[in-house]
């Protein structure tokens, strides 16, 4: 038994997240668990014969005598600066004697326990954010990253960098972050100064999770991970640009049973992609392909938490097909055949294969997926799915509006981007069985008109009453009124008239009688069809060039008036 196991003992310091199977530790400041490792050290003299176990245990007992006294010491900046300069001489000391004495543990061995003891008590630190700028100041964060990327690999040195994994993760909380915003700022800035995503990256790469010790060391790493990028989405670029990306599809990948920080490594690599495009060159999404081909194409989530990793994967799948080079190795990766074999498996993932699809064939950049998915036969899949909502989608969470915008949506991406012979296999898709696909179109036009006039009317009586308290009527609540639209089913019900008037325009006589018959049929407008195509075209483009936002308004425009 070696002086390591002395440094076993690291309590649970109240982490983020809770992993499956942690029990409850001892008091962080209690010593008994390191004197009683030391005592079973007494007994082994081979390892240390120069006596400097003996007085290691005596420092354990002093120290453990003075406990009480520490803990009623108020604890303030003097005693924070105190705190760091004891940490300073520590590690400096430390460094020194193992550079010293590197085939002789024994003489350092008091220095390893005098060091650990100080980062233990640092933890304090993070009741206090207000004071985060002394470890700046005081150069505390360049020695705690140098620990975290000790050249060693004793166990010792692992040891020390799981502290300091321990130490950051309580300093980065979320919660303590926000409580001094200006604090925080320092501290972040610092780490991501010295490398910090680099380097625990780098730590990761060596750390056992079989050991679990070293597994709740990966999980607090990625718990600081998480708390940089919710405090600032803009390190998410950097982050993913050091390695992490690719360690997280690595360990995603990995043939190893389900765990905690698999879940984990499936929500940080989402919140990486989400919302910051210029991290989507760094990701393959095919490899992504392959962990959802390997584990949900015909099988369904066995826990609540395996679901949620899935989900974490088809989200991170959407992120990626925002970039447009991604799309085309989307379709090369066969991405879309994948989405079409889960549609029919009928399993969980089917929901989310219906966004990915969304994803992945809408606007011109998806073109050449709209002929792919025609060509694997995708309308025999999609239009069964249009016509009918299938109660498991619901059973397992989704919406109706949910699932009827991510269909309608694949089918106007249709309309618009095939060409020749496939663009006609889909519109005799609306001629079949006396063109009951029409009928169902209609039957979701007035659904969805009916849900946003309702709402409209509730906007406009709420609207009406400011006006009489004499409230104006800012930007803000503009935007909130045009949410609360959105709610209703907005955006499906232009998709709808969208597709209402390419099938109109087709040059099939048929659709366009039969459009306008259920119009008359049912008390509907034209005029209101134009209405809400209007105010479509009006938002459509949105991120694009301007080019191609008045070409867009243009085409749907030359629609309308041939409607």
């Amino acid at each position: 038994m070696d002086v390591g196991e002395l440094l076993n003992y690291q309590p649970d310091r109240g982490a983020k997240r809770l992993r499956a199977g942690d029990d409850d530790d001892d008091d962080p400041r209690n010593k008994k668990a390191g004197r009683e490792l030391a005592r079973n050290l007494e007994g082994d003299d081979s390892e240390d014969p120069s006596g400097d176990r003996k007085r290691i245990l005596e420092k354990l007992m002093d120290d453990d005598e003075d406990a009480d006294d520490q803990e009623g010491e108020p604890v303030d900046e003097s005693s924070v600066k105190k705190m760091i300069l004891t940490f300073e001489k520590r590690s400096y000391k430390n460094q020194e004697l193992r550079i010293k004495f590197p085939d002789t543990p024994g003489r350092f061995m008091e220095t390893e326990l005098d060091l650990n003891d100080i980062i233990q008590e640092m933890h304090v630190i993070a009741t206090m954010p207000d004071l985060y700028h002394l470890l700046v100041e005081l150069n505390a964060v360049h020695s705690l990253l140098g620990l975290l990327s000790h050249e060693n690999t004793d166990i010792l040195s692992f040891k020390y960098a799981i502290a300091v994994v321990d130490l950051l993760q309580e300093l980065t909380d979320i919660d303590t972050l926000h409580e001094s915003e200006e604090g925080a700022e320092v501290l972040i800035d610092s780490l991501l100064e010295g490398q910090v995503v680099a380097l625990l990256v780098q730590n990761m790469e060596r750390l056992d999770e079989l050991v679990k010790e070293e597994a709740d060391g990966v999980y607090n790493t990625l718990a600081i991970i998480e708390n940089m990028a919710e405090f600032r989405p803009g390190l998410c670029t950097e982050a993913a640009q050091q390695g992490l990306m690719q360690w997280l599809l690595k360990r995603i990948k990995a043939k190893i049973p389900f765990d905690a920080n698999k879940l984990y490594c499936s929500e940080v690599l989402a919140i990486l992609l989400q919302n910051n495009d210029s991290t989507f060159p760094l990701i393959d999404c095919r490899s992504v392909c392959v962990i959802l081909l390997q584990v949900f194409k015909r099988h369904n989530p066995a826990t609540a938490e395996e679901q949620e990793m899935m989900e974490n994967l088809f989200d991170a799948m959407c992120s990626c097909l925002m970039l447009a080079s991604n799309r085309d190795r989307f379709l090369r990766g066969e991405g879309l055949q994948l989405m079409n074999l889960m549609l029919r498996e009928k399993k969980m993932s089917r929901t989310s294969a219906l966004r990915v699809l969304d994803h992945g064939m809408i606007g011109p950049e998806g073109s050449d997926n709209c002929h792919k998915f025609v060509d694997i036969l995708g309308l025999r899949t999609i239009f069964p799915l249009f016509m009918k909502t299938p109660k498991k989608m619901r059973k397992a969470g989704a919406a109706d509006k949910e699932h009827e915008e991510h269909v309608c949506s694949i089918i106007s991406s249709c309309l618009r981007n095939l060409k020749a012979q496939q663009r006609t296999r889909l519109l005799s898709k609306f001629t079949e069985n006396d063109c009951e696909k029409v009928d169902r179109l209609m039957e979701l036009h007035f659904k969805y008109l009916e849900a946003v006039q309702l709402a409209d009317k509730r906007i406009e009586g709420e609207k009406h009453d400011m006006v009489k308290r004499g409230e104006i009527l800012d930007d803000v609540m503009e935007d909130e009124f045009y949410l609360r639209r959105l709610d209703a089913g907005l955006f499906v019900l232009q998709l709808l008239c969208y597709i209402m008037v390419e099938i109109s325009n087709s040059g099939i006589s048929q659709l366009q009688q039969r459009v306008h018959q259920i119009l008359n049929l049912r008390g509907g407008s034209v005029k209101v069809v134009r209405h809400i195509m209007r105010e479509y075209a009006e938002n459509i483009g949105d991120g694009k060039s301007e080019e191609f936002k008045e070409s867009e308004q243009k085409r749907i425009m030359d629609l309308l008036e041939n409607f």
